[in-house]
């Protein structure tokens, strides 16, 4: 299994203020700098090109973050988001990441977790929002459809947020099924049932003060079932891991152990119908230890 990752994700510095830190990726980091995990092919990831960004994003969008590198100090693209000097490198890694790794388990198989900030879900086709510049499960999923010919790619997204960013750029793509739970009412006020693209999008909101029970109960009965019907070429994983319930930005009540769960039937599923190819990047997760713990989690899921 393959761990991609670059030292410039951690120049992104939202400020002091902003629970997306650097202090999340040296978390994981840490988390993952253990003897289970020794096995890893450590890989640094590569920049995402012009076009990679293109297939999913606006000119106008890819320009404005690309131009936005403050010499010093930080510049505020809406309430939440913000960009300092290493913010546009940053970016430029964390999507490269996900297309290097869809382009190595398309060649040579396996499965790979994307350990980058800043997250990508909530980044539209034409705006930065909610800590998210470039869109890099999009940027992967784009990327798989067009250079290795795919028909059916998934992206199962599991953050406590809706990714209505990737919603809104696959809405109207019959190759890429979006599946997701996500707490409603929360940020950013999209997700409803009643969202469902060309058929495309399946959303399963879950309510605040909902657990394990209700988690599995829901991927169990809505989600996996779908996931498994569309038989995915490849399957992409928006890993956020603010459901946790120390999570201080979210108020469900999942632990690391329901991570391992989920992964689990992802990981089945990707053997079933995608000859085990997995890719999964990194999104949410506030709570440092909570975040290392579930990463964890996460990857030894994966790696079994």
């Amino acid at each position: 299994m393959r761990l991609y990752t670059h030292a410039s994700c951690l120049q992104h510095e939202p400020g002091p203020d902003q629970p997306e830190s650097p202090a999340r990726l040296r978390a994981v980091l840490q988390a993952l700098d253990h003897d289970r995990f020794a096995t890893l092919d450590r890989i640094e990831a590569p920049r995402a090109t012009r076009e990679h960004l293109l297939r999913v994003h606006t000119p106008a969008h890819v320009d404005r973050i690309l131009a936005t590198v403050p010499d010093s100090g930080t510049v505020r693209l809406d309430e939440d988001t913000v960009m300092s000097h290493g913010s546009a490198e940053a970016a430029l890694r964390a999507a490269g990441a996900a297309v290097a790794a869809v382009d190595a388990v398309m060649g040579q198989g396996g499965k790979a977790f994307c350990a980058v900030r800043p997250p990508g879900h909530h980044a539209t086709h034409d705006k930065a929002m909610g800590f998210c510049l470039f869109n890099n499960v999009a940027v992967a999923a784009a990327h798989a459809i067009a250079e290795h010919g795919l028909k059916r790619v998934a992206i199962a997204d599991f953050d406590v947020h809706h990714g209505n960013g990737t919603q809104d750029i696959f809405a109207r793509e019959s190759r890429v099924l979006f599946i997701s739970s996500h707490q409603m009412p929360l940020y950013p006020d999209s997700g409803r049932e009643d969202e469902r693209g060309v058929g495309n999008i399946v959303n399963a909101p879950l309510s605040p003060g909902d657990g394990s029970y209700e988690f599995r109960e829901l991927w169990d009965g809505a989600l996996l079932p779908r996931l498994h019907a569309f038989k995915p070429q490849l399957l992409l994983v928006s890993a956020g891991f603010d459901a946790h319930r120390n999570d201080p930005l979210a108020d469900l009540r999942l632990g690391s152990e329901d991570y391992a769960w989920i992964t689990e039937r992802l990981r089945d599923i990707a053997e079933a119908h995608a000859h085990g190819r997995v890719v999964s990047t990194l999104e949410g997760g506030y709570n440092l230890l909570a975040l290392a713990t579930s990463v964890a989690a996460h990857v030894s899921a994966l790696m079994d």
